[in-house]
């Protein structure tokens, strides 16, 4: 039987002022996992009201205090951990390994924001006035509006709310319709179960043909002083124009085209264990999956065999069966999506390597491509799924311009056991984020997060997400009481 969930605001569960409702499905069965509210503008004034009626003595807060309440919603999570694993299966499909992963990566991030509340929140300044202490000063900017989506959702539900409201900011937090209990609801319960007080974090859910006016008001509304958003690049360029149009700083975390670089002298088995992480894990769904393998074709044929192998052994099905590697696809569109990726390449002459065939559920196996040409979509465009490419490449300038042959720039990997030549290669790569010797989905709460290009603006994590999340003021202190005017 479905559940129901409400909004909440000012610290109560609360409907939506119109009373409608919309269904949160299961992306494998295709029925109702839960009825959430619908909230409509009048809920997003109702937020805003709270959030900002909360700031002054939440702002006023000593940090320590703050930090206590991040550190117990820690616990809180870890303690939770079998239904947080129970909710990504049955809201976003998520197998146990990835819903596992994002509880300890959640509850990290909760105990890194723990930390934030302490961190240092100025400089003084070099100054050429006589007798005056010259300040540059970090505070909250007030309400954030902060949108997370569904496919991390515990991770990055955690951190669209956690460092914004570490600093002294409260938030009315927006999550996606496909997830909006796991990316939304689910954190405020900890972090309200935790002991943060009433109207500091606010969540209104959505239906997904009620989101783009529910997210205008509430970027639209002047006590709303900052946005952050993670999801795709072609929503966030209109997440960007509402913040511009409106003067309000943006964090957005976007898409990407990412790449793994296997170089010639690369381990070919710890090549194709990186590569069928990157590009397989929460069946591709993941900004930082892997969407093209470059690899040297001194070694493409012996990689190429091997990866394919091993991606078409993958798990398909249940997201619940412990031996699940691939789950549904969030929804029947990106179902269809993926297929249409695969029909159009392979219509044009591309080679599917593994996978390709039709399940049932909204699974799509894991797959590769050989013989991607420019003309294909694929070649392009995110995927955003369990497709990858591989690309032969006669050298590491190829390589490296190869990877670089597209307008995104989120991460990327380089694989080579000559670690000089690795740093070398990922320097010359355009990406916020690269790993050597690694795969390019790796993240940690205390490290600068995200893209260049069309994969966003800004950074959450450690000092960079401080920074983003409040705002400098310049302060001056006069040592005597009395300074002196020319006129």
């Amino acid at each position: 039987m479905a559940i129901t969930r409400q909004l909440i605001i000012g610290g109560e569960h609360v409907d939506a002022a119109s009373g409608k409702t919309t269904p949160d499905l299961n992306p494998y069965t295709g029925e109702p996992y839960a009825h959430v509210a619908a909230a409509g503008a009048e809920d997003v004034r109702r937020a805003v009201d709270a959030a900002d009626g909360a700031f002054a003595a939440w702002s006023g807060m000593r940090p320590t205090e703050r930090g206590k309440i991040f550190t117990r919603a820690a616990e809180i999570f870890e303690q939770r951990r079998p239904e947080a694993v129970e909710l990504m299966a049955a809201e976003t499909g998520g197998v146990a390994g990835w819903a596992q992963f994002n509880v300890g990566l959640a509850a990290d991030i909760f105990r890194s924001a723990a930390a934030a509340t302490t961190a240092p929140r100025g400089d003084v300044l070099a100054t050429d006035m006589a007798g005056v202490y010259s300040l540059a000063v970090r505070e909250p900017y007030g309400v954030v509006a902060a949108i997370s989506p569904w496919n991390a959702p515990l991770i990055l539900g955690t951190r669209a709310v956690a460092i914004p409201l570490a600093v002294g900011n409260t938030v009315v937090l927006k999550p996606s319709e496909d997830a909006p209990i796991a990316c939304g609801l689910f954190i405020a319960d900890i972090l309200l179960e935790a002991g943060i007080p009433e109207g500091v974090i606010n969540v209104i859910t959505s239906a997904r043909a009620d989101g783009p006016d529910v997210v205008a008001s509430l970027i639209g509304d002047d006590r709303v002083r900052c946005v952050n958003f993670t999801g795709s690049t072609n929503v966030g360029r209109q997440i960007g124009v509402l913040a511009a149009q409106h003067l309000k700083p943006a964090v957005l975390e976007l898409g990407g085209k990412n790449s793994i670089v296997v170089l010639k002298d690369a381990d070919i088995d710890h090549a194709v264990n990186a590569s069928i992480f990157g590009s397989f894990m929460h069946a591709g769904q993941i900004c930082m999956s892997a969407d093209r393998i470059l690899v040297d074709r001194t070694i493409a044929d012996e990689f190429t065999e091997k990866f394919a192998a091993r991606a078409a052994a993958l798990p398909a099905g249940d997201p619940t069966d412990p031996g699940t590697v691939i789950g549904p696809a969030i929804n029947a569109q990106s179902t269809a999506r993926q297929y249409a990726l695969i029909d159009d390449a392979s219509a044009k002459g591309a080679t599917v390597l593994a996978g390709g065939q039709r399940h049932d559920h909204g699974v799509v196996p894991a797959t590769v491509l050989g013989g991607v040409t420019e003309d294909m979509d694929v070649y392009g465009q995110e995927i955003f799924g369990a497709i990858t490419t591989v690309f032969p490449v006669a050298d590491t300038e190829a390589a490296v311009a190869f990877a670089n042959d597209t307008p995104y720039g989120l991460t990327a990997g380089v694989i080579t056991e000559n670690i000089s030549e690795g740093i070398q290669v990922a320097q010359r790569l355009k990406t916020g984020i690269v790993h050597v010797n690694d795969q390019p989905i790796a993240d940690e709460p205390m490290a600068p997060f995200g893209g260049v290009g069309n994969s966003g603006y800004g950074k959450f994590g450690g000092q960079n997400g401080i920074a983003s999340f409040t705002n400098t003021r310049w302060v001056t202190i006069q040592q005597e009481c009395h300074a002196g005017y020319p006129i």
